[in-house]
């Protein structure tokens, strides 16, 4: 953790602290990566990921740390609202929309510097699309420590919705998660096309609900398959979720029939239906093998009792 920054006007210079904390990142690895795992509860101001919406997607790291809170600053109408209501309603609560860093530093670093417990609490995963490292140097500039608390990202609860995996074998081996091009994307940073190529990408774009229909007509004008599946499913787990199924020549309609602009997942692949997979290795007797290629259940009657934390430790080769 850097030493506090002296200034005198005693205003935070975000760009310079994340300037600084990136050269100090560059020189040396942190120590405190090896000091702890994602689990801890460590000191200074928490970056938690709220999750997709419904409160019970809420990590139980995440849910005690936001019950002992005396501060809690949050994403507003990202986080929902019922969130907030049963597990910050003790705290004092701060929307961050509309504000700057500028703003933002001083409100958290303050505060924790009174003895507060500051959370800072994010939709989803802080991780994807947060934006939330440069919060992160320009508090630790000041000498206030801070560290990620994982969450639920909407990739994965529009998954549990669809009822499928990401991943499938033989159906699709990688995922991508993306944005599309807009004004804070260049068309030359737009992959989507690429990843569609692929074939064996399911596809997950965020931020780009209001830009499905455009994002459809470049994929069929670079050649794309217009009958490949696509799902868009707007406010994962919140009550008010909605799921639209079409393909890459039809869901542009269908989600501007729709009137969603934002806050919804596109994912894209023939994983969206789940169908036409084969079972995998983990599954058919391969992890029950033994070192010689037999059956370990001839060997030892002891197998079936370790064959499931064998399994696990054999699934990252074996899909």
């Amino acid at each position: 953790m850097s030493e506090p920054v002296e200034t005198d006007d005693d205003e935070t210079d975000p760009q310079s602290a994340i300037d600084a904390q990136g050269e100090q990142r560059r020189a040396e690895l942190d120590d405190r990566i090896f000091e702890h795992n994602a689990g801890d509860e460590q000191e200074g101001i928490p970056f938690v990921g709220a999750g997709p919406g419904d409160p019970r997607l809420l990590t139980v790291a995440g849910k005690e740390l936001l019950e002992d809170a005396d501060l809690v600053v949050h994403a507003g109408s990202l986080v929902n609202s019922e969130l907030l209501e049963e597990y910050c309603d003790h705290a004092e609560t701060v929307s961050s929309i509309g504000k700057d860093l500028e703003e933002l530093i001083p409100l958290m670093r303050d505060a924790h510097e009174d003895g507060d417990n500051v959370v800072r609490l994010h939709s989803g995963d802080p991780a994807i699309y947060g934006a939330a490292l440069e919060q992160m140097d320009a508090l630790e500039h000041e000498g206030v420590a801070t560290y990620f608390v994982p969450g639920v990202t909407s990739a994965f609860a529009a998954s549990a919705t669809l009822r499928t995996q990401l991943t499938l074998n033989e159906v699709s081996n990688h995922v991508a998660f993306t944005r599309p091009q807009g004004k804070t994307l260049t068309e030359e940073d737009d992959h989507i096309g690429e990843f569609v190529e692929m074939g064996d990408v399911t596809t997950c774009i965020y931020l780009g609900t209001h830009a499905v229909a455009d994002t459809m007509d470049r994929l069929i004008d670079d050649g794309h398959d217009p009958e490949i599946p696509v799902a868009v499913v707007y406010h994962a787990s919140w009550p008010d979720e909605d799921v639209i199924y079409g393909t890459i020549g039809t869901i542009g309609e269908k989600v501007k029939d729709a009137g969603y602009r934002a806050s919804a997942m596109v994912v894209i692949g023939d994983a969206v239906t789940g169908a036409g997979y084969e079972r995998s290795y983990l599954y058919d007797g391969w992890a029950d093998r033994g070192p010689d290629g037999d059956d370990a259940d001839s060997e030892s009657d002891d197998s079936s009792e370790t064959a499931d934390s064998e399994q696990s430790e054999t699934a990252e080769t074996t899909q």
